[in-house]
């Protein structure tokens, strides 16, 4: 779940977050496309939801597997996806080994850190508080571009918004009462979690704009080597699940096939459309239905301070990402 922008390697899982520095694009991205049948709110509503979703499914899959092991099917399942369209559309792979090695590390830090992060933060928050988390992205984005990017600089409205953004992690986690009742670990895991998502964007800002490949050949090969990196590190730290529980197993091939493949392309189809700026936008409806959805269906608890804390996160998200009007 990441926030959208310009066309680059994907995010999320649950998304993201906020708007990522322009990544690498293609003559083939540039060029005009034909507009899609499915209107492009339809196509918006759904990401969102599908996005929403995904620290349910996290949180359902983790009932039956390890945490690595949730974050390998999701990859796996992804990956499956693009590689589908990949071939439908004739995609080529990146031919420099100096951009695997680039799409490597932001394998590492846009898919396979932050699934995993926010898989093993379930095992000990609610969905509802993930899916909070989550929502911190633009902040952390914004401080670190202030730092890694000349080009981005400051400006009151943004430096507020991070203030508030902040003021409002501090609500939903209970500051005033000494943080009573909360699980640091698995909060602050989450929290890394939508840290790593800027950290990779950076990077990828860096490195790989400008490569030549496309869009989409970019991000199936990223996914292609974050479930290598997970299919590595799986079999160190977990053992063979005995046993295949139905709703956990579709909660994990769902969680990969529509949370990481299907929402990556109509990410991808909704930049080209309505640009950036409208498309990101889905990144203030992923926390409301995470928490709508685990209250709803997974029956966790919600006390006052998380949806208004939640409510001063994305205030504050929002006033990072604005520009002033020309």
């Amino acid at each position: 779940m990441s926030a959208p922008t310009a066309p680059r390697p994907a995010t999320a899982p649950s998304a993201p977050p906020a708007a990522p520095p322009e990544a690498p694009t293609s003559a083939s991205a540039t060029t005009a496309v034909r507009r899609p049948a499915l209107d492009w709110r339809l196509r918006f509503a759904a990401l969102s939801l599908i996005w929403g979703f995904s620290f349910l499914l996290i949180k359902v899959g983790t009932d039956a597997y390890a945490p690595f092991q949730v974050t390998l099917g999701r990859l796996l399942s992804g990956t499956a996806v693009l590689a589908v369209v990949m071939v439908v559309k004739r995609e080529r792979l990146p031919r420099s080994a100096r951009t695997w090695g680039h799409l490597a590390v932001a394998a590492f830090f846009l898919n396979a850190l932050p699934f995993s992060l926010f898989a093993y933060a379930e095992l000990s928050i609610p969905s509802t508080l993930a899916g909070i988390c989550n929502a911190t992205s633009p902040l952390w984005g914004m401080a670190l571009s202030l730092v890694a990017l000349s080009e981005d600089r400051p400006t009151r409205r943004r430096v507020a918004g991070l203030g508030l953004g902040f003021l409002g992690v501090l609500t939903v986690l209970g500051a005033w009462q000494g943080f009573s009742g909360l699980d640091f670990s698995g909060t602050a895991m989450a929290l890394l979690a939508s840290l790593s998502y800027p950290v990779g964007w950076i990077y990828v800002r860096r490195t790989l704009a400008g490569s030549g490949a496309s869009t989409l050949a970019l991000t199936g090969s990223q996914l292609f080597l974050g479930t290598v990196q997970l299919a590595v590190v799986t079999p160190l730290f977990t053992t063979v699940p005995g046993s295949f529980p139905i709703l956990p197993t579709l909660a994990v091939v769902a969680l990969g096939a529509l949370g990481t493949g299907l929402a990556v392309l109509l990410q991808y189809g909704l930049v080209n459309e309505v640009g950036p700026t409208t498309a990101q936008m889905v990144t203030y409806f992923i926390p409301v239905i995470a928490t709508a959805a685990g209250v709803a269906v997974l029956g966790e608890q919600l006390s006052w301070n998380t949806p208004v804390g939640a409510l001063i996160v994305l205030a504050g998200a929002a006033l990072t990402q604005s520009r002033r009007r020309a």
